[in-house]
């Protein structure tokens, strides 16, 4: 059977920008790699590098990316056309799995969805991934590690001639990872199981809690929410909702102020999956009126 060459391949739009991509990969490692040299940089210098990307190495403008547009990190666009959602985390925070880039999704998916848009990507400033919104969840656009030598081919599919075309194909050799361990592992691990790293006194993932300052760093974690098997922990939730509102046993979460919102909506999602919230729960706890008045007061309403 013969191998037909996809169409793209020949357009001068995908050649040009594979050139500007070759020429300016080298200066854009060198200095991503001046970016994180200290170690322990805030998301504001993963924000410089993707803007890398797309106006160093891409063809975008600086003016095509506006920051902060209704909770979403940065918004990719041109002529009044949306295109893109890319929510951005701190250096060294995901991986190229589907379990570690979950919440990352959940966040550009959510953004992406309130202003109809059919792209989202998520990016630490070490890793970047993309995807179009399709029914029933996302199919990959681009995998790419920001510290290969070599240049990722796939970016063509977020430049600016790129990101309105279908994806013609899948590339096996780009597939999202269904599932990668992180890279650190937990004491007295049985031999054998996955290397998961868990919090140090709730023994959770860090999928379980609420906020999530550092993937990588349990003493981050806070707000624990979940239980072990993804089930909705009917026990914390309401304390996680409370110390976030008011207080729990006098004491408020420590968290950044600017993730309250973010860490809200998701004990919010999972109040109304184990249906605690109205129209479900006809008599709705009182930590639930008062979560339900947060989503009205902030534009959510009932809709989750």
């Amino acid at each position: 059977m013969a191998v037909t060459t996809p169409n793209y391949l020949a357009l001068a739009s995908y050649q040009t920008c594979i050139q500007r991509l070759q020429g300016a990969w080298k200066t854009f490692t060198a200095t991503r790699r001046d970016r994180l040299r200290h170690g322990e940089e805030s998301e504001k210098v993963a924000e410089a590098i993707v803007e890398d990307i797309f106006t160093g190495v891409l063809d975008w403008a600086k003016g095509d990316l506006t920051y902060q547009v209704d909770f979403a990190d940065i918004v990719l666009s041109r002529n009044l056309q949306k295109y893109l959602v890319i929510e951005v985390k701190k250096p060294g925070t995901l991986r190229l799995g589907r379990r570690s880039l979950a919440a990352a999704l959940e966040q550009a998916l959510r953004y992406a969805n309130a202003q109809h848009i059919g792209q989202v990507a998520v990016s630490d400033g070490c890793v970047f991934y993309a995807a179009d919104v399709v029914p029933g969840g996302l199919r990959d656009r681009v995998v790419a590690n920001l510290a290969d030598p070599q240049p990722p081919a796939a970016l063509w599919w977020v430049s600016v001639h790129g990101v309105y075309r279908p994806r013609e194909e899948p590339w096996p050799a780009e597939a999202l990872l269904a599932d990668e361990p992180f890279s650190a592992a937990v004491q007295n691990q049985p031999v054998g199981e996955p290397c998961i790293l868990l919090h140090r006194t709730y023994r959770l993932p860090a999928c379980c809690f609420a906020w999530v300052a550092d993937a990588n760093k349990p003493s981050t974690w806070k707000l624990p929410y979940l239980k072990e098997n993804g089930d909705v922990d009917e026990r914390r939730l309401p304390k996680a909702i409370q110390s976030l509102l008011t207080n729990y046993r006098g004491a408020n979460a420590i968290i950044p102020e600017s993730g309250v919102g973010e860490a809200l909506l998701r004990l919010a999602r999972a109040a109304k999956r184990a249906n605690l919230l109205p129209p479900e729960s006809l008599h709705p706890a009182a930590v639930y009126q008062q979560l339900m008045l947060w989503l009205e007061q902030n534009g959510y309403g009932g809709e989750l």
